[in-house]
């Protein structure tokens, strides 16, 4: 039996962040609960020593960091500059801009396809809808943006009988625009469908559909996550890919305390898609709020020119654990397992950021506070997903290694992981944060 605090608390995060609009305003909750000071993303910072601040990047990105209350120390003071960073963006189904669609009595809505989901679990669950919608203001650069969740079952994506199709337990390709169209509801005879969904908006929303000017939906699965197993010592959820790791930081930060250097944890937006966005992490977003942090703090350049040639980066994403029925898909030896405890993400064509001495900081942080981890490499043939490590490490050169909790069932529409491992991060983050 392991103690079920992490898990709750992992499992209220993810029932609350259900879109990465939704993830960090849930973050800035706990963060604002363990004392940190909202600062703008424009305008002029005031920080002090010991301070805790956090800054929101365009809605869907949140960079959180604190100061050391004592100046910096000699050469043997390592590491001044930590940084982790994770995302809070998940493959899902997104709402077209023009979404209605009447098909005989049916409503449907038109999606696409956000990442790389594992498509034939989205079918037959209770959906939900969750974004941000833009609004008339009255001023032509600063649109109202309001924050929006359904917070209830209102579509669903039928399967076709296995009568009508007879070939679907062998494998059948899923038509994304002709297939993934959910069931929003019936039309009434003699009822108006034109706009259908901007009205049923407008009407959530408690506005006219001629003031939205546009939307940034999603659909996202209501199912709530739960422990099971037979000691308890599962989990399974939607979307632990990645907000595991977007509670293990939040938790960390709000935790820790050092009393030399730059504590950040940055959860960035985007990372399913390749990142490529102005709030993802293959952006100019995070060098130049490291600058803004620097030289609001008192130092200058070459103190972060320094700190970033000694500091360290946890890139934090989920791992693959070891299936227990498809053993053939892993490496033979560098395996994790579900509760095994962190994994350590390694592969020399970098796809995962490592080098021996990072990779060896890790290990010592593990073993001091008696953490359990693995070491992954993923099978020769299979190519592995990427990661943030790569992207930042490629223009922050600091020392970086891709860690995470290993799941099962990695982008499905409900995943599922060991309660041990959270615990694992959860507690590596805060060894990263407060060790000297």
């Amino acid at each position: 039996m392991t103690d079920r605090k992490t898990a709750e608390g992992l499992l209220a995060y993810i029932k609350e962040s259900v879109t990465p609009f939704h993830a960090v305003r849930a973050a800035k909750k706990r963060l604002e609960a363990a004392g940190y000071e909202k600062l703008p993303l424009r305008g002029e910072w005031k920080v002090v020593p010991g301070g805790r601040y956090y800054t929101e990047i365009y809605q869907k990105t949140l960079a959180a960091f604190t100061i050391g209350t004592e100046r910096r120390g000699g050469e043997e003071d390592t590491a001044r500059l930590r940084i982790a960073a994770a995302h809070t963006d998940y493959p899902c189904l997104h709402i077209k801009p023009k979404a209605d669609m009447v098909s005989g009595p049916y409503l449907k809505l038109d999606t696409e396809v956000y990442g790389g989901p594992i498509l034939n679990t989205w079918f037959d669950r209770p959906l939900s809808i969750a974004g941000c919608a833009a609004l008339k203001s009255g001023l032509a650069f600063a649109p109202e943006l309001r924050l929006y969740d359904a917070g209830r079952p209102l579509l669903t994506l039928p399967n076709l009988a296995i009568h009508m199709n007879r070939e679907v337990n062998k494998g059948v390709e899923i038509q994304k625009q002709k297939e993934l169209l959910p069931l929003f509801g019936l039309g009434e005879d003699g009822e108006d469908k034109e706009d259908f969904f901007l009205k049923f908006l407008a009407s959530e929303l408690g506005t006219r559909p001629e003031e939205i000017l546009d939307y940034d939906l999603y659909l996202y699965n209501t199912e709530e996550g739960c422990v099971l197993g037979a000691k308890e010592e599962f989990l399974s959820s939607p979307r632990l890919d990645n907000l595991t790791s977007c509670y293990a930081v939040i938790c960390a930060l709000s935790q820790s305390r050092r009393e030399r250097g730059v504590n950040l944890g940055i959860l960035f937006d985007h990372e399913e898609i390749g990142s490529g966005s102005k709030q993802g992490a293959d952006s100019a977003v995070l060098s130049m709020l490291l600058e803004k942090i620097y030289c609001c703090a008192g130092y200058d350049m070459e103190c972060l020119r320094e700190d970033i040639f000694s500091g360290f980066l946890l890139s934090a994403d989920v791992a693959h654990a070891l299936h227990p029925n498809r053993a053939d898909k892993y490496d033979p030896i560098n395996q994790a397992s579900v509760n095994s405890g962190v994994t350590i993400k390694i592969n020399s064509n970098q796809k995962y950021s490592f080098d021996t001495e990072a990779v060896a900081c890790v290990a010592e942080l593990c073993g001091r506070a008696g953490i359990p981890y693995r070491k992954f490499v993923n099978h020769s043939d299979l190519a592995g997903g990427g990661t943030l490590g790569p992207i930042i490490s490629s223009w922050l050169p600091m020392r970086t290694v891709d860690i995470g909790v290993p799941i099962l069932a990695m982008h499905s529409a409900r995943e599922m992981m060991g309660i041990q491992d959270q615990e694992a991060i959860t507690a590596l983050m805060k060894e990263f944060y407060s060790q000297y």
